[in-house]
């Protein structure tokens, strides 16, 4: 059986009323603090690449391997890997550019219960508003990869190509990695979306690119990405 929902007032009324005037300045002078954190941050990086995906993988994961790889080639080639500072292929991305030698930083986001930066972080940013550290991920690289994720990753991705989309963001390489995983969300985009609903036009389906491993990734971005 459904549990029901039962709201007393508009929502809104509820938030307000939990938050008086004083507590409303008093997070938005917080809110400001962070964002002006975050960019001075991010001004410390040249040619960046962020790395998106589950926090789940260990090691031992396909998805884990291919995103250490990618990322210690790239950090080789003078990029500096970003992250969200987490496990699973944001480690595994931290993990290449530490051994590269490279600067591997990861924007964290702190929780009640904390939230564990990994081991591979040299320089790291924490935030406590979910929708700022994201904002810094978005505009913080000239190259943004996408390994298998869940919502989260997929939510980061749709962001993303919404704004190279609708111009808020310049044209920008956006690689989704492992074929096997976005394949079928790319055949549905392109089938349901384009053809059938014509939501969104031609055009739309080439601000992202799929690749089938970090090898071929690499060669990609080296082809995309103008210095």
């Amino acid at each position: 059986m459904k549990k029901e929902i039962k709201f007393k007032e508009p929502r809104i009324e509820e938030l307000v009323a939990a938050h008086p005037d004083g507590v409303q300045r008093e997070r938005l002078t917080r809110i400001m603090k962070e964002l002006i954190a975050g960019f001075r941050f991010l001004r410390n990086y040249g040619l960046s690449a962020t790395f998106f995906g589950s926090s789940r993988v260990g090691p031992r994961n396909p998805s884990y391997q291919e995103a250490y790889k990618l990322a210690y080639q790239l950090s080789k080639q003078g990029f500096a890997v970003i992250t969200g500072g987490g496990p699973g292929i944001m480690e595994a991305a931290n993990k290449g550019a530490y051994d590269a030698g490279g600067q591997s930083a990861g924007l964290n986001i702190m929780l009640p219960k904390g939230q564990r930066i990994n081991k591979y972080v040299k320089e790291s940013e924490a935030f406590d508003y979910f929708f700022i550290r994201k904002m810094m991920l978005a505009f913080a690289s000239e190259v943004y990869i996408f390994f298998p994720g869940g919502f989260g990753t997929l939510d980061e991705f749709f962001e993303i190509i919404t704004l190279v989309q609708t111009k808020k963001m310049k044209p920008i390489p956006i690689l989704l990695v492992g074929k096997s995983y976005w394949q079928p969300l790319v055949h549905w985009i392109e089938e349901e979306l384009c053809q059938k609903r014509r939501t969104i036009d031609k055009e739309d389906m080439k601000i992202y690119h799929l690749a089938a491993s970090a090898k071929e990734a690499f060669l990609m971005i080296q082809k995309m990405v103008k210095r």
